[in-house]
């Protein structure tokens, strides 16, 4: 089964009908994209930037983090973590719940409440069992890890939930419903200048109205987005690839390099150079 994630098809098998696997990932940057599923992310070892609508926070090992669906988001990776990455589409779950689409779902890890500290344990616990099965596959190990699916549900609706208005979620549903179809634009063509009056085109909206509601909704400019994209082809790149950093920039359409170190800095800290030697040397 596949749903769509902004820009991107992700396969969901039919046998569980959501997204689960153990990631370990060296290095990444993914920046700002929403799908209409809800992610949980749980770091078991390392840590992960996660920036959701205007908030950010840093994610130390032990903590997850809830992702609502239609919720835009980015996550940067600047060392090796390794995480449970799960990913609930909204079509699977309203079989089950109706009203889902009037509630929105939170995991605060801040609290000092002991019954919610104990919510968390249990829901974190249950990931990992359902980890345990999807990893290892025991005999009979998709009974185990529907089951373990369902009780996580369960928890989810009970233990994190809270209801609101659902007029609040049809006019964002509209607003990204309408935008995604640009960012699938801009995914297939950032490596290139993509001129105003082109891409306020496939929004079919007129160029001065396109860059207010590209920056309403995604809090970013139109080119500071396809920056900000191609800095995530680049940071790929540049961590899996010996290449040269000007050769890696051309490849993904880069052309303002002052602008460009500007960016990397800002996003990691560091030059490409410093960068590149950090990740090799913790293999």
């Amino acid at each position: 089964m596949l749903y769509q994630k902004n820009h991107e098809l992700v396969m969901t098998p039919e046998t569980t009908r959501v997204r689960f696997y153990t990631s370990y990932d060296n290095g990444s940057y993914v920046p700002p994209h929403w799908h209409r599923a809800i992610e949980i992310i749980y770091i078991q070892s390392g840590s992960l930037s996660v920036t959701i609508e205007s908030h950010s926070l840093e994610l130390m090992a032990g903590e997850c983090i809830l992702i609502n669906a239609n919720m835009l988001h980015s996550t940067k990776c600047t060392a090796p973590n390794t995480a449970i990455v799960f990913q609930i589409p909204l079509d699977f779950i309203e079989t089950y719940i109706p009203n889902i689409h009037n509630l929105l779902f939170h995991i605060n890890e801040n609290t000092n409440d002991p019954k919610e500290r104990t919510k968390i344990d249990i829901l974190k616990n249950t990931m990992q069992k359902m980890q345990y099965a999807n990893d290892n596959k025991p005999d009979g190990y998709l009974l185990r890890f529907n089951s373990l699916l369902f009780e996580l549900l369960f928890q989810l609706y009970h233990n994190f939930s809270t209801q609101v208005l659902h007029s609040d979620f049809s006019k964002k549903k509209k607003e990204l419903d309408r935008l995604n179809p640009v960012l699938q634009y801009i995914a297939q063509n950032y490596n290139r200048p993509i001129p105003l009056q082109e891409i306020a085109d496939v929004a079919i909206l007129q160029p001065g109205y396109f860059c207010r509601f590209f920056k309403n909704t995604m809090g970013t400019t139109f080119l500071e987005y396809q920056n900000e994209l191609r800095l995530s082809h680049i940071y790929q790149d540049l961590i899996e690839t010996d290449d040269p950093v000007n050769v890696i920039l051309e490849r993904h359409g880069f052309t303002n390099y002052k602008l460009f170190r500007r960016m990397f800095r800002e996003n990691f800290g560091d030059t490409p150079t410093n960068i590149r030697k950090a990740i090799s040397s913790n293999p």
